[in-house]
């Protein structure tokens, strides 16, 4: 189902309505439902999450805006709340964090795969190998201090295996910017994909910072503190390769067709009824508020929305296991750094990183202590030492 973005006029603002029972409805089930709605779930808290934090900023900017800002971001923080309230209570911060990480994986390579700009490819597959050693580094930590596979929040879509060592993604600040796509040439999708890979990353580093120090165990608050400064490092390199000379309008063009494009990828691809009608809905919503931003865009910049947004929707993003490509990028770039905007071969790092780098594991590495003689196999600890026994 195309989506013709001039079209569809979507849910107007003034019909846009919660209740407090309609905004807290019933989770998602941690082990019954399939887990890519868990997926879809963190994915679009995140974008919302980025959506609220850009009109906030842009009312702090702009006085002509600050009307129609606070309409609309009053309806996008409570399609926040409805999300991010799926998930349920019976996930430890552990098994949210095992979910993040999956977002991370599956999502950037699923986007890797269909932009148009090799070099904003390689930008989605380098963070692609970091966020998949993260996931195998909280594995651990799962086992170490619950006691539970990973495995059964990430049903066997994604592997559980190192990535790009955690220990060598700390580079200098100036090694983590990358050069901008060109706001007047660069294809729709890729000013999408930035939105939605930046979003994602945001609300992880997020997260992790407000979890971290809620842990008792000296060495979880150590990997939280050590990822989550990685996560900042994926924000800085994602939040460059967006074209600065953007206009605020421009930008919230693009952030409102973001999220019409998310969730109409979400409502294509879920497999549970009761989910699938809240993304439709709220597919709706942004429609709504796209052509509130479209009409404010032609009376503020006298300038066509046309010259900003695609005609329809792009091909809705595949979530499906991504196992094969990630394997590939692992094979072929898990040597790879980066040099201020280039990516590099290890050997060719700056001095900058490599003094930075050593300064921060010159006490110990949280992710390399969490993993020490641990390789995933099914099951917990207290399984495999009964097998063990029995053998």
């Amino acid at each position: 189902m195309a989506i013709k973005l001039f079209d569809n006029k979507g849910t107007r603002l003034d019909q846009q309505k919660f209740t407090w029972r309609d905004l807290v409805q019933k989770p998602i089930s941690k082990l019954d439902d399939d887990a890519f709605t868990r997926v879809r779930v963190i994915l679009m808290n995140g974008i919302e999450q980025q959506a609220n934090r850009f009109q906030h900023l842009c009312s702090q900017m702009n006085g002509e805006l600050r009307k129609p800002l606070a309409q609309v971001r009053r309806v996008e923080h409570h399609q926040q709340t409805m999300i991010n309230w799926l998930l349920s209570g019976d996930h430890s911060p552990i098994e949210t964090t095992i979910g993040y990480e999956q977002v991370a994986i599956e999502v950037t390579a699923a986007i890797a795969q269909q932009e148009p700009d090799e070099y904003l490819a390689q930008v989605y597959r380098f963070g692609l190998l970091e966020d998949f050693d993260h996931m195998y580094r909280y594995s651990a930590l799962l086992d170490r201090v619950e006691g539970k596979d990973a495995n059964n929040i990430l049903q066997s879509y994604t592997d559980i295996i190192p990535g790009r060592p955690t220990i060598v993604e700390h580079r200098h600040p100036l090694d983590d910017l990358r050069d901008h796509y060109d706001r007047k040439t660069a294809e729709p999708i890729s000013k999408m994909n930035a939105l939605t890979i930046m979003s994602g990353e945001y609300q992880t580093r997020d997260y992790y910072m407000t979890i971290g120090p809620t842990f008792a165990d000296p060495v979880a608050r150590l990997l939280y503190a050590e990822i989550a400064s990685i996560e900042e490092q994926h924000v800085t390199q994602y939040g460059s390769i967006i074209d600065p000379d953007e206009t605020m309008l421009e930008k919230w063009l693009l952030y409102e067709a973001n999220e019409a494009y998310n969730y109409y990828s979400c409502m294509e691809a879920e497999t549970n009824a009761r989910i699938k009608a809240i993304w439709e809905r709220f597919l709706d919503y942004e429609l709504g508020h796209l052509n509130l931003v479209m009409e404010l865009f032609k009376k503020h910049e006298k300038r066509d929305p046309a010259e900003i947004l695609p005609e329809r929707l792009p091909d809705p993003i595949p979530y499906e296991s991504q196992r094969e490509f990630v394997r590939e990028t692992l094979r072929e770039e898990v040597d790879l750094s980066a040099a201020g905007t280039a990516f590099v071969d290890k050997s060719e790092e700056t001095d900058a990183t490599r003094d930075y780098r050593a300064h921060i594991n010159s006490e110990g590495s949280p992710s390399e202590a969490v993993a020490e003689n641990y390789l995933w196999h099914p099951g917990t600890e207290l399984s495999r030492k009964a097998a063990d026994k029995a053998a």
